[in-house]
């Protein structure tokens, strides 16, 4: 064989020789940066199996892991008596999250990235996909109802915040019972004021469900002005209860609700502040957190809420108390989209 045949099998050789020495540094780094992270009082994050199944575990929190490493943005598990302990990382990847008896609602890239579009996967206790539907946009909300039965989900299909006024969002809700998709809230008919109105520049957002699964809450918005309304699955229908509500969480007996509330004097892209409001008498009261929380908020039990704020690794989840009372708590660092199971 000649010089110059040899030349392109060498070259071919040093090709793969590099491939797998690079391979094998950032398989090396990988693992001393979880072992750094452990160290300097991060979570440390492992593979293992996750489930959504009542009573399988005892008390925990599933939610999307957000710590830097190979397991980044997969669901994972962790005692709920011990959230700052080692994760447990399913493999299964979401961008937004929500469980509940049994039943979770992944939002997830359907390809590459933006390109390939986005799907809202139905997940069940051991997280396999039963069904699957595409979204018009990109995944901002996430809801399961209480007894696992129905699933919402929000998307942005113009703008990418909350907090200003150029955007536009679809919200779909799915009965897993019929396999009734109901693709745009949109469609349903709308009392305000106790009066039917039409607009078409009606957004929905944020659904929460009541125990019923027939009953929902959610925001709408209309005319620069954002509405708390209650729906009804069955009538097809949203009423408004009071202004200025948006991304509402109910709690776990149904006679209370956190919401974000624009605050005036804020500055506008942070214009938000945590209220509760009682459902039977619509008074309203101030939470402690003073920070502006973008977030729909999920209740660990009757009386804390979770959200999530700004992290080093893109969010950190923070407790607090929902009648006004105490201060924020950290409760997870590296963590979004939290669903506290039994």
């Amino acid at each position: 064989m000649t010089f110059q045949r040899r030349m392109p099998i060498l070259a071919v050789v040093l090709v793969l020789l590099a491939a797998v020495g690079v391979g094998a540094v950032l398989r090396a780094s990988s693992r001393a940066d979880e072992k750094d992270r452990a160290r300097d009082g991060g979570p440390r994050v492992s593979r293992g199996a996750v489930s959504l199944a009542p009573g399988d575990g005892g008390r925990r929190i599933v939610f999307r892991t957000m710590a830097w490493g190979p397991h980044r943005d997969e669901l994972a598990t962790v005692p709920a008596a011990g959230p700052g302990g080692d994760r447990t990382a399913s493999g299964v990847s979401c961008l937004r999250f929500h469980a509940a008896a049994g039943t979770g609602i992944c939002l997830r890239a359907a390809g590459d990235g933006v390109q390939g579009g986005y799907r809202a996967v139905v997940l069940d206790a051991r997280l396999a996909e039963v069904a699957a539907y595409p979204l018009a946009g990109v995944p901002t909300r996430a809801r399961v109802s209480p007894g696992g039965h129905l699933a919402a989900w929000t998307v942005f299909v113009g703008g990418d915040s909350y907090a200003g006024t150029d955007f536009s969002t679809r919200t779909s809700v799915v009965d897993l019972r019929t396999g009734r998709l109901d693709a745009s809230l949109e469609d349903f008919a709308v009392v305000r004021d106790g009066k039917p109105y039409r607009s078409a520049d009606v957004n929905f957002w944020g659904v929460t469900f009541a125990a019923d699964e027939r009953t929902f809450y959610a925001t709408l918005a209309t005319g620069g002005r954002t509405h708390l309304v209650r729906g009804d699955l069955a009538a097809r229908t949203v009423t408004t209860l009071r202004e200025n509500a948006e991304c509402p969480s109910l709690s776990p007996d149904g006679t209370r609700m956190v919401f974000k509330k624009r605050v005036p004097g804020r500055p506008a892209e942070a214009p938000w502040r945590l209220y509760a409001l009682e459902l039977a008498t619509l008074a309203e009261t101030p939470l402690a957190e003073e920070r502006s929380v973008d977030d729909q908020v999920v209740w660990a039990d009757d009386r804390t809420v979770v959200y999530s704020l700004p992290g080093d690794f893109g969010a950190d989840l923070y407790s607090l108390p929902a009648d006004g009372t105490g201060t924020a708590a950290p409760l997870m660092p590296s963590a979004l989209g939290p669903a506290f199971l039994d």
